[in-house]
Parts: C-alpha cells; structure tokens; sequence
C-alpha cells in the first residue's frame, strides 16, 4: 500500500516515468530489427511499409538496415537527454 501512495503524492514522477518506458520499449523493438536484419541471409528480400498504409514496397537490406541503425542511435541519443 506503501508504493501506492507514494505513486499518488507524486504525479510528476509517474508523468517522467512514462515517456521513459515507452522509449526503452520503442529501442528494444528497435534493436531486435536491427538484429533480425542483420542475420538475414544475402538472398532474401526485404520489404518496407509506407507510413500510413498497408501498401509494402521492396526495398535494398543494406539501405534499410542502415536507416534502422540511425534510427536506434537517434532514440538512443533522446533517452540521455530525457
């Protein structure tokens, strides 16, 4: 009961928390495509999502396994900030 009440005394830490874990959450995603990028095979194909659709496009592995790579280090760099 002890953490419960000391969760409602304190709604600024809640509030910090929060954005926190969401971002731990995105990089964790983040890392397991990297990795499942980096351990496909050179023959296998890879497809991309266009934002706010269902339609996939093939795309290049290295290209992409790049973008995801800055895209990792980018969460990274905003999480140190926060």
């Amino acid at each position: 009961m002890s953490s419960k009440n000391s969760q409602r005394t304190e709604p600024g830490a809640q509030e910090e928390r929060a954005p926190k874990e969401e971002l731990n959450k995105k990089i964790t995603e983040q890392k397991i495509v990297v990795d499942e990028l980096s351990n496909l095979k050179k023959n296998r194909s890879v497809y991309t999502q266009q934002p706010n659709s269902n339609i996939f496009f093939l795309a290049d592995k290295e290209e992409t396994l790049s973008a995801c790579k800055k895209d990792l280090d980018n969460m990274r760099k905003e999480l140190q900030d926060i």
